[in-house]
């Protein structure tokens, strides 16, 4: 399968600006009823995803509707396999029930989902095509077809909800450049490229020249106020639900930001808001980051939200098994709740004791030198502890984020944070939205920055 963005080759072209953050625990959702008019047989649905729940046990809708248990459709992710799937159902009967055997569990990436339906097709395989990152799914879990010039549930005149169904299986991730056009059946090739330097990576490009249609609709997600704002011309609006501006985010196919890994933690390990809030309920757990670096200076901040037994940020060697690994780990540096700096050399342990301690609220930032090899760490701006431990070959090894704690929890600011920020501060680059000023040289962990002369 291309990759999304998967290097940092791709500098120029169409850029995204921001995203929406949807987040299952807080039922976020948009909905609309549709007006009459709009064709059942021919439509075409497109939209950036970041999945950030891989293990959800239930299904996770994207874009659905609902009448009662008789009458509905669903696209979105089926299960704990999140697979991709499009399920329409009328008057209790099967419409259509396409699953792609393909899974979708990389909560580090972007995807760029198509669906294209024209049920007056001849051929049975020609009524629905479904393309990922620009490329057409062929192999399938379920490939029930509509049949010939059917009507499936969708695109009628009742209410239609972006990132849940029923006001259930709520969706949890990013999504951008969402699209619904009526009346047509298009490829990818609307909505996207593969790049003319990288041929293997799929990016967006300009939706400008598409005709919507009847309830067409096409949501960039760039007004923070109303974020089920239609840009398409129809003024065809979402009524919003639980989302605030704080869920509207800079991370997005273009401008991909670390987060934490829910592939990459101890068991007892809690995630929410877009894989960017983490806690702990009792023993020793932690949670690595996506994005591993070497070479580069990078900063990023934390909020804790809870420090009851050592809880602590920081950085550990790439190569750590982050789904069992407790909160010692070869190649660790981190700034604890109590005042330390835990230091797990490659050949011991040494530590700093007697240094300020933090609670809830405290920002702590991070300042990651893989250059000269150092580790700054700071309080409220003001800086707590250098540490360059040659032991920790920080020059030499691959190193990612990591987050310890016993009980406790932080909500992480990579550049686009999950809780409100008072001042607002960007790297040198232009990346990223922080509490404190970003240190010279230092960027934000996003792929824009990948690469530049920070890293």
């Amino acid at each position: 399968m291309p990759l999304i963005l998967g290097t940092n080759s791709i500098k120029g072209g169409y850029n995204v600006a921001n995203s929406m953050r949807f987040n299952v625990g807080s039922s976020d959702r948009l909905t609309r009823t549709f007006d009459s008019g709009g064709s059942q047989q021919k439509f075409t649905i497109s939209c950036w995803v970041k999945n950030c729940e891989p293990d959800y046990p239930s299904d996770n809708a994207i874009f659905a509707n609902y009448v009662d248990n008789s009458n509905f459709a669903k696209f979105g992710f089926q299960g704990d396999n999140n697979q991709l799937r499009f399920f329409s159902r009328t008057s209790g009967s099967t419409d259509c029930d396409i699953q792609l055997t393909a899974m979708s569990r990389d909560p580090s990436a972007w995807q760029h989902f198509v669906m294209g339906v024209d049920t007056t097709q001849g051929t049975s395989s020609n009524r629905i095509k479904i393309y990922v990152n620009g490329v057409q799914q062929t192999s399938f879990v379920a490939s029930t077809y509509p049949s010939q010039n059917a009507n499936l549930h969708f695109n009628s005149a009742i209410s239609h909800e972006i990132a849940s169904w029923n006001n259930s299986q709520f969706f949890d991730g990013y999504l951008t450049e969402f699209c619904f056009l009526n009346n047509v059946q298009l490829d990818p090739t609307s909505f996207g490229e593969f790049d003319e330097d990288s041929p293997t990576i799929w990016k967006p490009i300009s939706l400008s020249a598409l005709t919507f249609g009847t309830n067409g609709f096409y949501l960039d997600f760039e007004t923070d106020d109303t974020p089920g704002n239609d840009v398409s011309g129809n003024d065809n609006d979402f009524a919003n639900s639980n989302l605030t501006s704080v869920d509207q985010s800079t991370d997005t196919c273009t401008n991909n930001f670390a987060t934490m890994n829910p592939l990459a933690m101890g068991s007892n390990i809690t995630i929410s808001e877009g894989n960017l809030k983490v806690s702990n309920g009792s023993s020793d757990n932690s949670i690595l980051g996506t994005i591993g670096f070497g070479g580069g200076k990078w900063y990023w901040e934390a909020k804790c939200t809870g420090a009851t037994t050592y809880a602590n940020i920081g950085v550990t060697l790439a190569s750590a098994d982050g789904t069992t690994h407790s909160t010692v780990d070869a190649g660790r540096v981190v700034y604890s709740h109590n005042g330390y700096v835990y230091k797990e050399g490659l050949s011991g342990q040494s530590n700093v004791s007697g240094l300020a301690t933090f609670t809830t609220n405290d920002i702590i930032s991070v300042a990651y030198d893989g250059e000269n090899g150092s580790v700054k760490f700071y309080k409220g701006g003001v800086l707590i502890n250098t540490t360059t431990d040659s032991d920790l070959e920080f020059s030499n090894n691959e190193y990612i984020t990591s987050i310890g704690m016993n009980q406790g929890g932080f909500e992480l600011n990579f550049g686009s944070p999950p809780y409100s920020i008072s001042s607002g501060n960007s790297d040198a680059n232009g990346h990223g939205d922080f509490e404190y000023a970003v240190p010279s040289g230092y960027l934000a962990l996003c792929t824009k920055n990948l690469g530049s002369d920070g890293g």
